[in-house]
């Protein structure tokens, strides 16, 4: 879908702080009827824009599963076809677009390995998906 205007993406950004947001509140912020809201989630629902609404646990929750990052290579112009298709996935935290050797980077978290080998089959018998490399999280070091 294209043609977001500056209400589509100021509702957006307040459904990805908090999906759960009532409709009068989402309302309220943006400024606008209740019944505005209602069509514009409609419509980007419709139009694919909102692939699905999914449950975010907390970086550092003991029982997170694993944390995984799937570089994708895409053959031919289907990247956005791919985003759409990943963004659809329960487990897939964020698709960063890329340079180089790889065209997406994808932030997955799935509750085990299992589940990640399932999630890799999916997205590796997408059509425009040419190869993929999967990386583990191990662990995480930060400065000070």
């Amino acid at each position: 879908m294209t043609g977001l205007d500056e209400l589509d993406r100021q509702l957006l950004e307040l459904l990805r702080k908090n999906a759960r947001s009532s409709i009068a509140a989402l309302a309220k912020a943006l400024g606008v009827a209740r019944g505005t809201v209602t069509n514009r989630i409609a419509r980007l629902e419709a139009g694919g824009v909102i692939a699905g609404y999914t449950l975010r646990l907390r970086a550092d929750d003991a029982d997170s599963g694993i944390l995984a990052w799937v570089s994708i290579a895409i053959s031919g112009p289907q990247t956005r076809s791919v985003i759409t298709r990943l963004l659809a996935e329960p487990d897939v935290q964020a698709v960063h677009d890329t340079n180089g050797r790889w065209d997406l980077l994808a932030e997955v978290r799935t509750a085990d390995l299992a589940a990640l080998s399932r999630l890799l089959e999916r997205l590796r018998s997408l059509p425009a998906v040419s190869t993929t490399e999967t990386s583990i999280h191990l662990a995480t070091y930060r400065v000070g």
